[in-house]
């Protein structure tokens, strides 16, 4: 066999290993790119009877910023400063408080019960994402809709629950990863 009939089986071969990644191995990866991401944002958007929206901002590895109709807060590693109606102040937090939802450890928690099924592809916001269905059992069961986007990164989940009986949808829409001007800084 020559080199380059040589080359291009293990091209297809790559190739195909690829394509037989299912969708559970799809949303893992998916989830491992958006644990190494450097900084995100977030929009949240909660329907039902408490209809709201939250704005947050992410940088590596501890910094928060979320902003919410009652005011904004900042979470740098265990404190967090609160902005309300003008009014700074600065609250200790229980140690890892906002780290857990970034903790590998813990995301393997869910991962072990976790069910995925492919729904084919959809568009978010115009872009092009491969959208799924995300069942869990343990330790919180739930299920959710999670849409990646063409670059891996998670464009949108979506959870429907009932709290106190009514029914709540909560839209989670991801976008500027990695982007270096999100700056999250305590406010003087």
């Amino acid at each position: 066999m020559s080199t380059t009939p040589r080359i291009a089986a293990f091209l297809l071969l790559l190739a195909s290993a690829g394509a037989l990644a299912g969708p559970k191995d799809e949303v893992k990866a998916a989830f491992d790119k958006f644990l190494a991401a450097s900084s995100y944002h977030v929009t949240m958007t909660h329907s039902g009877a408490q209809a709201m929206t939250t704005e947050a901002d992410f940088v590596a590895p501890d910094r928060f910023r979320m902003k919410m109709p009652m005011g904004t807060q900042y979470i740098i590693g265990d404190t967090m400063y609160m902005d309300v109606q003008g009014r700074s102040m600065k609250v200790p937090m229980g140690k890892g408080t906002m780290t857990q939802w970034r903790d590998p450890a813990n995301l393997a928690k869910y991962e072990a019960t976790m069910t995925v099924k492919a729904l084919g592809s959809e568009a978010v916001g115009g872009k092009p994402a491969r959208k799924y269905e995300t069942t869990n059992t343990q330790p919180q069961p739930g299920t959710s809709t999670m849409w990646v986007g063409s670059d891996g990164y998670p464009l949108q989940i979506q959870v429907s629950s009932n709290v106190q009986g009514k029914a709540v949808t909560t839209t989670i829409r991801y976008s500027r990863f990695n982007d270096p001007t999100i700056k999250v800084d305590p406010p003087t």
